[in-house]
């Protein structure tokens, strides 16, 4: 193989294209969500645990294509800042529920409209409200 042939595989790579813009989306997220204290991953978290009312650490897993240990210690952080508490889940002594706390659905509040600014300057990135929507349903259709 040759160096150009090479640098063509670089440039044709669809994984290499997906994760380099989602590297460069996440950044843009987590620069939005920087005055709040919180990075794209955490919010994430935070609107899955507030939408879920009270949910398991394997359902939060999920709902987010996480595995239960990377929920756990995703989890962490938010725990440690008191905007989500861990309790014995009803009906199973080993597992964990999840909810949010007072202060949790405080800072969410304050993160929404972060958030949705930098969803607007992403759409806008890549076509507008329809490109992004066309965008987000291509990638769903992988998994």
């Amino acid at each position: 193989m040759n160096k150009q042939s090479l640098l063509s595989i670089g440039d044709s790579c669809n994984c290499l294209a997906l994760r380099s813009a989602a590297r460069t989306v996440a950044r843009r997220y987590d620069e939005a969500l920087r005055p709040v204290g919180l990075n794209n991953g955490q919010f994430s978290m935070l609107v899955a645990v507030s939408a879920m009312q009270s949910a398991s650490i394997q359902a939060l897993g999920d709902r987010l294509g996480m595995d239960r240990t990377t929920v756990t210690a995703a989890l962490k952080p938010l725990q440690r800042r008191s905007l989500v508490v861990l309790d014995v889940a009803e009906g199973d002594l080993r597992g964990r529920s999840v909810s949010m706390t007072r202060e949790g659905t405080t800072l969410l509040r304050r993160a929404v409209p972060l958030w949705q600014e930098a969803q607007k300057r992403i759409a806008e990135l890549v076509g507008g409200d329809e490109s992004a929507m066309a965008i987000r349903h291509k990638l769903a259709a992988i998994h």
